[in-house]
């Protein structure tokens, strides 16, 4: 029963990590210079920044510890709009977040949800801002990550 149990939860690991909603990028730079990076070219594109978190360092003001981990809250307010318009449930996915960490082999990645998903969650099937918003946070996390 206990190996049973045990190639489950591998099973269910492997199918998470594999999560086509999630876009995962590896980065030759640090958790932050690649944070920076992205900042950098969203900044110079114009789009808002909402917020960053530094959640390492938010664990080490609670007196614990993590890998680095920061995510980037950002995005365009007239293309977000008009997707909250067509249906303001995709709120919960907007603005965009952007996460830069360093995983416990010490690789850094740049992840993020692939907006595609947002189609089917909500009703948004024949919206193209989606498809904008999905070429253009590629194109950016992939300046962010390229040497």
């Amino acid at each position: 029963m206990k190996t049973l149990l045990t190639i489950s939860l591998l099973t269910l690991t492997g199918i998470a990590a594999a999560d086509p909603a999630l876009v995962k990028k590896a980065s030759p730079y640090s958790a932050k210079e690649t944070m920076d990076r992205f900042e950098n070219i969203v900044k110079k594109k114009g789009l808002t920044i909402f917020a960053r978190i530094d959640h390492k360092a938010n664990a080490k003001k609670a007196e614990l510890n993590m890998n680095p981990a920061e995510v980037l809250i950002f995005g365009n307010p007239k293309i977000g709009t008009r997707i909250m318009n067509r249906d303001p449930a995709a709120a919960l996915d907007l603005p965009l977040r952007v996460l830069a960490y360093t995983d416990d082999d010490g690789k850094t990645w740049l992840m993020y949800h692939d907006p595609e998903t947002m189609k089917n969650l909500y009703q948004l099937e024949e919206c193209v801002a989606v498809d904008k918003v999905r070429g253009a946070l590629d194109k950016l996390t992939s300046a962010a990550v390229a040497k």
